[in-house]
């Protein structure tokens, strides 16, 4: 399934606006983000906005604290809006280990603070940035620590941020095949372009060799394919022409 992950739209609302937006283009399904569905209020107005544009979220991102201070909300969110799968998706800098036994521990974290939600028959797993694909000092590579950690963790992998991490995407691919439940596609502009965008790209007007990595996903049981820029000036303009490359692959 394609879906769009609504961060990339959070500097152009409103909500609704945008879902409709992403009907027009063609696209059915999202991706949503913790500040769409922390209080009663913001979880009813993403209700809305959804269901006004005929969408559905069958993925969504939830911060570490949403799972574990609050398990039975985040059920009760993924109840209302259909959400099948959570990723967490994220670890601040001062909160990250720095060592392989502290990623293995992070990763047992997070398969406990995911059982209540596996329990309810929902999949739960971890999202990736870059410094997960950075060595430690102990030659350890954090994204494998956490997996490691957390063996019953689903995988939704950020293909720009293994790139950006400088691992190269389709190794990961190959060894946790099975695992991958959802990825992020995104593009890289060549360098020192899109300056004012991050250094990213619409999808197949970048670097990433999308054609290639979406068979990769695709063989390896990739359900989910997320579109998302994190900073793209024109959402419409992203939305249209990533929607349009993907969905010719």
């Amino acid at each position: 399934m394609i879906a769009y992950q609504l961060y990339s739209s959070r500097n152009f609302p409103p909500l609704d606006a945008t879902a409709k937006m992403l009907a027009a283009v063609g696209l059915t399904g999202t991706e949503g983000f913790g500040g769409l569905y922390d209080t009663p209020a913001s979880l009813a107005t993403t209700a809305a906005a959804l269901t006004g544009a005929g969408l559905s979220m069958k993925t969504g991102h939830f911060g570490l604290a949403q799972v574990e201070d609050t398990p039975a909300w985040a059920l009760e969110v993924a109840k209302t809006l259909g959400i099948e799968r959570i990723y967490v998706p994220y670890l601040m800098a001062e909160d990250r280990p720095t060592d392989a036994a502290g990623w293995r521990a992070f990763g047992a974290r997070l398969e406990k603070a995911g059982a209540p939600i596996r329990a309810a028959g929902l999949g739960f797993g971890w999202h990736n940035h870059d410094f997960e694909f950075k060595a430690q000092a102990d030659g350890s590579i954090p994204q494998a620590s956490i997996l490691e950690g957390g063996p019953s963790l689903e995988v939704e992998l950020d293909v720009a941020w293994v790139i950006r991490g400088g691992s190269d995407p389709l190794a990961w691919i190959n060894r946790y095949a099975g695992r991958i439940t959802a990825a992020h596609v995104k593009d890289i502009a060549p360098k020192g372009q899109n300056v004012e965008e991050d250094g990213w790209a619409d999808v197949g007007h970048g670097t990433v060799d999308w054609k290639t990595i979406h068979a990769a996903l695709t063989a390896a049981g990739c359900k989910h394919f997320v579109l998302e820029h994190d900073n793209p000036a024109d959402h419409q303009r992203f939305a249209t022409r990533s929607f349009a490359t993907l969905n010719a692959l």
